[in-house]
């Protein structure tokens, strides 16, 4: 697997995509991925856990609202892993996320996600590297757990967000009133750390043996068609169908 360059990677969708025509594909693409989780939800042979990395402003909230639009919300639900309580501090750092994991037949999308534990506690050196590589492994292997024992689809997307774009919705965050509630001061100074995060991210998309798949983040309709295409055509490999009875029902059906 070559190694990964994050200055390499697009930010934006490629020229003469058009837009409107993109958002309706995008509306037809939720639709299919309906139909794909209802049938894994009867089937009740798979689960699929999105997780969804990125900068602030990268639009992990837009991803999972999007895509997920037309799933019943009994079908797909989200969990975004925060700074650990006092609990969860006193155990291992995969002991919060193991019990957030979708149950057979589930959506479960991670905003951000366990990987929290190898980038924002690099940047600030809160553990050393020594510590990144042992808890990257240890990842590796609960996702391994996941996939190979419990039928989980792990999908991880990195959210590839330029720093021009981020500097442009953070003003938005404070210019605009009906965005002000997203505004926080801490964001602009995990901005001034920029180089530092792309350093971690580079390190986790590296060494992490489920591939991440990049997006162009930089226009929110793109995005948004990059990942619901990803996820339809991975539910649509899994070949899955609405189970049919296995006998006939014992049922006075003409008298009922």
């Amino acid at each position: 697997m070559p190694n990964i360059k994050i200055s390499d990677l697009n930010t934006k969708a490629p020229k003469l995509l058009e837009k409107y025509k993109i958002k309706k594909e995008t509306s037809k693409l939720a639709k299919k991925i309906q139909v794909q989780v209802s049938k894994m939800y009867a089937e009740k042979k798979y689960s699929l856990l999105v997780v969804l990395q990125g900068m602030d402003s990268s639009g992990k909230d837009g991803v999972s609202r999007e895509v997920f639009s037309e799933v019943s919300p009994t079908m797909v639900s989200a969990y975004s892993f925060k700074k650990p309580s006092d609990i969860e501090f006193a155990h291992d750092f995969l002991w919060r996320v193991h019990k957030q994991t979708p149950e057979k037949g589930e959506v479960k999308l991670f905003v951000r996600s366990h990987y929290e534990d190898v980038l924002i506690q690099r940047v600030h050196s809160w553990i050393d590297e020594d510590r990144v590589d042992m808890r990257i492994n240890a990842i590796n292997a609960f996702e391994e757990l996941l996939e190979k024992d419990n039928n989980t689809v792990v999908m991880k997307f990195f959210l590839n967000l330029s720093k021009e774009k981020q500097k442009e919705k953070l003003l938005e965050r404070i210019e605009n009133p009906d965005k002000n509630y997203k505004h926080n001061d801490g964001d602009w100074n995990e901005r001034k750390l920029w180089d530092k995060y792309m350093d971690a991210y580079e390190n986790m998309l590296n060494k992490s043996k489920i591939p991440w798949i990049p997006v162009p983040a930089d226009q929110r309709w793109y995005r948004n068609y990059f990942v619901a295409k990803s996820v339809l055509e991975k539910l649509e490999s899994l070949n899955l169908e609405f189970p049919a009875l296995q006998e006939k029902p014992n049922i006075d059906i003409e008298n009922a």
